[in-house]
C-alpha cells in the first residue's frame, strides 16, 4: 500500500508551515478523524487538488509543525495500514488515498496524499469505530473538515460528477504518450524521493504514481493534466494550447507586427514566453539628477507583474477553448488575453481592487503542479500582487477587464510614464516637447508641492486627468522630479522643479512663446 510522494515532503512540512485547507496534521493514529478529513479532501469542494494528512506530525497551537515530530512506532505501522485499508472502503463510494512511509528527523511518519475524487460526492461514517454508523457528507472550511450541511450540502450534491476538466481521463490518447523524462525532470526539480525510484518504472506506473494516470489495468488512460505537462505536444490533443508574443511598434492601431509563438509542455512553455519578452521587450530606465548622487530606476514593465499575469491566464484558461493566450506588447502598454472570463462569483470592482477570492477553482490539478514547481502561490494571490508590484514600479495602476458573458479576460500593464525618456542615462535635460499643460504646471510648482496642492493651484478637479496630460508628461521630460522616487505612492510624496525646468522657465519668460 505504500506510495512515493510526487512531492518534497520537507518542503510540504517546513514551507506550508500552517493547517489550512490541503494539509492536516495528526499527532498518532485516529481512525475516525482521518476518515472524516479523507473524505472532505476527497469531495474537493473548492476545486483545490485535495490535500495531505500527515500522521505522526504534531502542532503547536497556531497549526505549525513541531520538529522532530512526535513520530509513529515502528511496530505500529502495518497494523495502521490495515485498518486504514478497511476504514477507507466504508467510504462511499470507497476511497483510497495514496500512502507513504516518511521518516523526518529519525521520526516515522504516514502521509496520505488525498488528491479529488473522480466520483464525488463522498460520504464517511461519522465514527467509523461506532457498531451503528451514521454517514454524512464532509468538506474541508479552511483548516478544519466540517460536515455539509443546507446550501453547502446543496452545491456539493450539485457536483455529482463534475471532475474538472484538468483532472479527467483522456480517453482519446495512451498512456504511453506521458512522457517518462519529462515526468522525471519534474520530480528531480520539486525534489521528490519518488525520482529516485523513477527509472524503474514504466511510463504508465509512474503516470499512477503521480496521479496523471489511472483507469482500470487492462485500459489505462492518462488524464488531461498529464498530457498538459508530460507531452511534448499537447497541442496535438487540446488545440489552442499555445502562447502568442505580438509586438506592434506602431502601436495596436499600425500596420506592423512580430509575431512568435509558443507551444510545448505548460511549465516550460510559459517560462520560454516569459524570457522571451524579458530578453527582448523590458527596458530599464535611469535618471541620473544632478542636484544629488541617486538615480532613479524603474522599468517600462515590471517582470514579476507581467509573470503573475501570464501565468494566472495559464492556470485560470479554459483548455477546452480553441484559442490561445495572447500577449500584446506595443510601447504604450502590455495585455495578456486570454479565454475564458473570471467566474461569475467575482465581482469586478473586487478584481480591480485586487479583493477577488475564486469561489472554486477551474483548474485544480494544472494549479497543483505550478505550485509544485514554484511558478504560482494559488489562493488569489495573482491579482494583488500585480497591482503591488505595479505601484512598487511606480507604474500606473492595471487594469482588468471582462464582457458581461465572461467570455474572455484582459489584464493591461500600462507603461511606465518615465521609461518614455529613452533607455539611455540622461543627465538632467530636457527630453521631448513641453505642451501647453506641462507649461502651466511649470509655472505653478513653487518650491516642493504635493499632487494635490499642485492641482489647486492650477484649478483642476479631476486627479486621472491632472496626472495623464500635466504631472506624468511634467516627470517623463526630466523637467520636474519627485522628492521620494524611490516611493511614488508615499503620502508625503511631493513634486520640485529640476535645474532643467528651472532652466526652462528662465528661458520661456511668463507669456514668451516656447
Amino acid at each position: 500500500m505504500s506510495h512515493k510522494l510526487p512531492i518534497n515532503l520537507n518542503d510540504l512540512l517546513r514551507q506550508r508551515t500552517v493547517e489550512g485547507e490541503r494539509i492536516e496534521y495528526k499527532t498518532g493514529w485516529n481512525p475516525d478523524a482521518i476518515i472524516r478529513t479523507l473524505c472532505a479532501f476527497a469531495n474537493d469542494f473548492e476545486n483545490l487538488g485535495g490535500g495531505y494528512v500527515v500522521i505522526g506530525q504534531d502542532c503547536d497551537a497556531d497549526g505549525r509543525p513541531v520538529f522532530p515530530p512526535v513520530g509513529l512506532p515502528t511496530n505500529q505501522l502495518d497494523k495502521i495500514q490495515r485498518e486504514l485499508l478497511a476504514h477507507c472502503q466504508l467510504i462511499q463510494p470507497p476511497y483510497f488515498p495514496a500512502l507513504s512511509l516518511e521518516v523526518v528527523e529519525g521520526r516515522n511518519l504516514i502521509v496520505l496524499q488525498a488528491p479529488g475524487g473522480q466520483t464525488r460526492p463522498y460520504k464517511a461514517p461519522e465514527a467509523v469505530t461506532a457498531k451503528n454508523k451514521v454517514w454524512k457528507y464532509f468538506i474541508r472550511r479552511y483548516s478544519s473538515t466540517v460536515e455539509a450541511k443546507g446550501d453547502a450540502e446543496q452545491e456539493l450534491l450539485s457536483l455529482t460528477a463534475k471532475v474538472p476538466f484538468d483532472d479527467r481521463f483522456n480517453q482519446f490518447a495512451r498512456v504511453d504518450e506521458l512522457s517518462k523524462p519529462l515526468m522525471q525532470d519534474f520530480l528531480k526539480e520539486v525534489g521528490s524521493a519518488l525520482a529516485d525510484d523513477a527509472p524503474g518504472l514504466s511510463a504508465e506506473a509512474l503516470g499512477r504514481q503521480m496521479n496523471v494516470a489511472g483507469g482500470p489495468t487492462e485500459s489505462p488512460w492518462p488524464k488531461n493534466v498529464g498530457l498538459l505537462f508530460f507531452n511534448e505536444t499537447p497541442e496535438r490533443f487540446f488545440p489552442g494550447v499555445q502562447i502568442d508574443v505580438v509586438w506592434f511598434p506602431e502601436g495596436a492601431g499600425g500596420d506592423r507586427f512580430d509575431e512568435k509563438i509558443f507551444k510545448g509542455p505548460l511549465a516550460r512553455m510559459t517560462r520560454e514566453a516569459l524570457g522571451y519578452i524579458e530578453r527582448n521587450f523590458l527596458h530599464e530606465t535611469v535618471i541620473k539628477h544632478p542636484d544629488r548622487a541617486e538615480a532613479t530606476r524603474l522599468w517600462n514593465f515590471p517582470y514579476a507583474a507581467i509573470e503573475e499575469a501570464v501565468v494566472n491566464a495559464v492556470y485560470h484558461r479554459s483548455y477546452e477553448e480553441r484559442e490561445p493566450i495572447e500577449v500584446r506588447i506595443s510601447h504604450d502598454e502590455l495585455t495578456v488575453l486570454s479565454f475564458p472570463g473570471p467566474d461569475r462569483s467575482i465581482r469586478m470592482e473586487d478584481l480591480k481592487a485586487g479583493r477577488a477570492v475564486s469561489r472554486r477553482y477551474r483548474n485544480r490539478r494544472i494549479g497543483e503542479f505550478l505550485k509544485e514547481l514554484e511558478m504560482t502561490e494559488g489562493r488569489s494571490t495573482g491579482i494583488p500582487k500585480i497591482l503591488k508590484e505595479m505601484a512598487a514600479n511606480g507604474s500606473p495602476a492595471p487594469l482588468f477587464e471582462t464582457d458581461d458573458d465572461r467570455l474572455s479576460f484582459v489584464i493591461r500593464l500600462p507603461r511606465h510614464p518615465l521609461s518614455l525618456v529613452p533607455t539611455r542615462e540622461v543627465t538632467g535635460e530636457v527630453t521631448g516637447e513641453v505642451t501647453g499643460e506641462v507649461e502651466r504646471l511649470l509655472r505653478a510648482v513653487a518650491g516642493e508641492m504635493s499632487r494635490q496642492q499642485i492641482q489647486s493651484a492650477l484649478g483642476l478637479k479631476g486627479e486621472d486627468h491632472f496626472r495623464k496630460a500635466y504631472l506624468l508628461p511634467a516627470l517623463g521630460s526630466g523637467l520636474v522630479e519627485m522628492t521620494l522616487p524611490d516611493t511614488p505612492r508615499s503620502s508625503k510624496q511631493r513634486y520640485r522643479l529640476t535645474a532643467s525646468g528651472r532652466r526652462w522657465l528662465e528661458a520661456h519668460p511668463d507669456g514668451s512663446p516656447a
